[in-house]
């Protein structure tokens, strides 16, 4: 596996940079857009929280456990970054497979419906069959978050199994976590299903 170190990825709509400390006031904002920290099936920080949570995850990168991302949306006229509206990462890393989970991502209630999560998505999976090598990608939500799992299975990837009981969230309830996955010898069919969709946005 091509070591995971951290990148810029440019697509259509969003541009995905390196988190770092510097974007805190950006995805306060972002998670502020829907007050996205009420949805109580996914984990998205309060404002008072969301440095710790930068802090988590870059600790996580520093082990080699995670890559994590911004998402900003892209200026259509100079094709620069601009507004951030979320969060994503590789996690779960297993370089003797090798494979990857695309996880812990969230958008800004604003973002939802604009083309940025499918594109989001394209980068993330050309950037893990392409140039990681991974043989596989998977993806993880709670049973309870249909539109989690409407996008993951439109995204052209199989249902693998649900995982009974798997963790407890904040609240301290157990949560079923529904897992997915696409292959390597998928990601062409999946690469183009992606581009259609992209494109009829234009």
């Amino acid at each position: 596996m091509t070591a995971i170190a951290p990148v810029t990825l440019s697509g259509r709509y969003v541009v995905l940079e390196p988190l770092s400390l510097d974007h805190h006031d950006g995805l306060v904002a972002a998670a502020s857009d829907g007050e996205l920290w009420n949805l109580w099936y996914t984990s998205v920080p309060q404002p008072a929280g969301m440095r710790a949570e930068i802090e988590r995850r870059m600790a996580l990168q520093e082990a080699g456990k995670m890559l994590p991302f911004t998402t900003r949306f892209k200026d259509p006229g100079t094709g620069e970054p601009g507004k951030v509206i979320g969060m994503t990462t590789y996690m779960n890393i297993d370089a003797s497979v090798p494979r990857v989970e695309i996880g812990s991502t969230w958008n800004a209630a604003s973002a939802q419906g604009s083309g940025t999560n499918p594109d989001s998505k394209r980068l993330l999976l050309g950037h893990a069959f392409e140039a990681l090598g991974c043989v596989a990608v998977e993806f993880r939500t709670h049973w309870m978050n249909m539109q989690s799992r409407k996008s993951i299975a439109r995204l052209g990837a199989k249902q693998d199994g649900i995982l009974r009981a798997h963790t407890r969230t904040a609240d301290g309830s157990l949560r079923d976590t529904v897992v997915f996955s696409i292959l390597a010898a998928e990601w062409p069919q999946v690469r183009n299903g992606l581009d259609f969709r992209l494109g009829k946005k234009r």
